[in-house]
């Protein structure tokens, strides 16, 4: 192998995970101010880290029997025109992302949103369902723990209770509820016919298994079993019934996760930072969260500033609402963009423009929201 092809697979591995390369790079630089040492073990959130393993390979092996597909087809049968189908394909992103976590529910949901549209001769929609379809999965997972990877964390870092952590987020989401409603209420309500392209059975033997192990998985996360159990379970019981599901699990947002934790460690003892960060957080936590996640997104930034502050309820809503606004923002926010400029290339100048438009639009009024509702 040649320098010159090593040089383009790092480019385009970098490409294909900004923010994994982002984090990664981070991580390095910050340990030429701290370098490494015992204490370096303590940055690691294992149960997070677990959690999220677990949770994202029942939702593969969920993926591979076509459930969630099989579901959402049979869902969009049921509308009858394009406004209805996509209010529908944003109920479904939007809840999937209540427990598949954003990132998943999009990678379910998009494909099928895109055969709507290519089927229906509504190709011209792509982009604005697509961009919807991204909020609706960015804001539809900030009222479970488990829907957005910030929110595992946070969720986990804190020992929130999760009668709180609801109340905290109820606001915030059922804003972003009728938000999502009226845009859906600008399209057209022309007539479609949509066909079936999936025939297989929601309720088989292997569907219920995976279920009951997206159950146990959920049930981790809501700390009714000690996690270690979990990476016992899970991998066992897909070795025996999907290996295809280990190996498709999210690794890359899993050391994305690794590289923020080594990241947030290493500044919290620089005490340069550490007095910068506590004082503005002390002042503005929900706008200091917001705007962090418009530069080195919500996940990194969900890790990094709960090493400044205690006060986890404004700084929860500021990286869920963080996620919104620029295309970085939020690792989900990079995958509708890849799955878009796969199905609709050369025209990524419209979408971007629609998608700085329909986010920012999003990120002022739920924080203007949100003020008003704590004043």
């Amino acid at each position: 192998m040649t320098l010159s092809s090593v040089v383009r697979a790092f480019g385009t591995f970098c490409k294909k995970n900004p923010v994994l390369c982002l984090a990664a790079l981070c991580a390095a630089v910050t340990m030429f101010l701290v370098p490494p040492d015992g204490k370096y073990l303590d940055y690691l959130d294992f149960r997070t880290l677990t959690c999220l393993f677990c949770t994202l390979a029942v939702v593969c092996a969920l993926q591979n029997v076509k459930f969630f597909t099989i579901l959402a087809e049979r869902l969009v049968r049921l509308t009858g025109n394009l406004r209805m189908a996509v209010l529908a394909l944003i109920v479904i992103t939007f809840l999937g992302s209540m427990v598949l976590a954003n990132d998943m529910a999009l990678l379910t949901f998009l494909p099928l949103g895109y055969r709507v549209l290519q089927s229906t001769d509504n190709m011209k929609y792509v982009a604005p369902v697509f961009i919807l379809q991204n909020i609706s999965a960015n804001l539809g997972g900030m009222l479970t723990p488990f829907g957005n990877p910030q929110n595992l964390y946070l969720y986990s870092h804190f020992s929130i209770p999760t009668d709180e952590f609801i109340q905290i987020m109820f606001p915030p989401f059922a804003m972003a509820v009728i938000l999502l409603v009226i845009c859906a209420a600008f399209f057209p309500a022309r007539r479609l016919t949509l066909s079936v392209s999936s025939q297989g059975k929601l309720m088989t033997v292997r569907n219920v298994f995976y279920l009951i192990l997206f159950a146990f998985s959920v049930a981790i996360v809501f700390r009714l079993f000690p996690y270690w159990v979990g990476l016992l379970v899970v991998p066992i019981c897909l070795l025996f019934t999907d290996r295809k599901a280990l190996r498709e699990v999210d690794y890359g947002l899993m050391f994305t996760f690794f590289f923020f934790f080594i990241f947030a460690g290493n500044l919290s003892r620089v005490d340069a930072v550490r007095e910068v960060l506590s004082a503005l957080l002390t002042k503005e936590p929900l706008l200091v969260s917001i705007a962090s996640c418009q530069v080195i997104s919500n996940v990194p930034s969900a890790v990094l500033l709960s090493n400044f502050t205690a006060d986890y309820a404004p700084l929860l809503v500021g990286v869920n609402l963080g996620g919104t606004g620029t295309l970085i923002a939020s690792l989900a926010s990079l995958i509708t963009f890849r799955k878009y400029r796969a199905v609709a290339p050369g025209t990524t100048g419209r979408y971007m423009a629609l998608f700085s438009a329909f986010n920012f639009g999003f990120l002022a009024i739920l924080t203007l929201a949100e003020y008003w509702i704590l004043s």
